[in-house]
C-alpha cells in the first residue's frame, strides 16, 4: 500500500467556493425580500440557498451566529422574530438602569471641602467638664473592672485519692433492672 500512496499524488484540496461574508449574503437577502414588518430567519436562509446554490453544511449554525452577531452589534434589529436594518432616524436604545444625574458645574474659585472621613465622629468635648475624670478615663481601657481576653484557665489540684472506691463502671447503658415476679396461682 505504501508504494500506491507513493506512485498517486494527494489530489488537490477543492477550490474554495466564492461565497461573500454571511453579513454581506444577510443583507442582501434582508433587502431583497423587501418586508416591512422584517425577514425570518427561515426566509433569509431559504433566500441565500436559493441565491448561492453551494453552501457550507454548518450552513444554519453559520447563519444564526452571525444573525446574532449583527444583532449585538446593532446593524440588524430584531422585531417579533423578524430582522430587519435599524431606521437610520431611531434615537439611539437607552442603556439598562437609571441613568446617571447630570453633575451641575461649580463656579469657578469655588473651594471643595474634603469628603467625610469613615467611620463614627468622636464625640463633642465639654469645655465645662472636670479636667479631672478625663484623665482617669484615658487610664482605664473599656470602662468595666474586667480585663479583655478569655479568663486564664484554673489548674486542676485534685489528687487520685478523691476517686469513688468500689467497682468500676462498665462501658455502655446498665441493664434495666426488673422486679421479682411473683407466682400467681399460689
Amino acid at each position: 500500500m505504501a508504494t500506491e500512496n507513493s506512485n498517486n499524488p494527494p489530489p488537490p484540496p477543492p477550490p474554495a467556493p466564492s461565497l461573500p461574508q454571511y453579513p454581506e449574503m444577510i443583507m442582501t437577502a434582508i433587502e431583497s425580500l423587501n418586508d416591512k414588518n422584517g425577514s425570518n430567519k427561515s426566509a433569509i436562509s431559504k433566500h441565500i440557498e436559493s441565491t448561492y446554490g453551494d453552501l457550507p453544511a454548518a450552513h444554519t449554525t453559520l447563519l444564526t451566529h452571525h444573525l446574532n452577531r449583527m444583532k449585538q452589534n446593532g446593524e440588524l434589529v430584531l422585531v417579533k422574530n423578524n430582522y430587519m436594518k435599524p431606521d437610520p432616524n431611531a434615537p439611539p436604545k437607552r442603556g439598562r438602569g437609571r441613568p446617571p444625574k447630570p453633575k451641575v458645574p461649580l463656579p469657578p474659585g469655588t473651594v471643595l471641602s474634603p469628603p467625610r472621613p469613615r467611620g463614627r465622629p468622636p464625640k463633642p468635648i465639654d469645655p465645662f467638664a472636670p479636667t479631672s475624670i478625663a484623665k482617669k478615663k484615658t487610664s482605664s481601657s473599656s470602662g468595666s473592672g474586667r480585663p479583655r481576653g478569655r479568663p486564664p484557665k484554673k489548674v486542676k489540684t485534685s489528687s487520685p485519692a478523691a476517686a469513688p472506691d468500689g467497682v468500676p463502671r462498665g462501658r455502655g447503658r446498665p441493664p434495666k433492672v426488673k422486679p421479682a415476679v411473683a407466682p400467681v396461682g399460689c
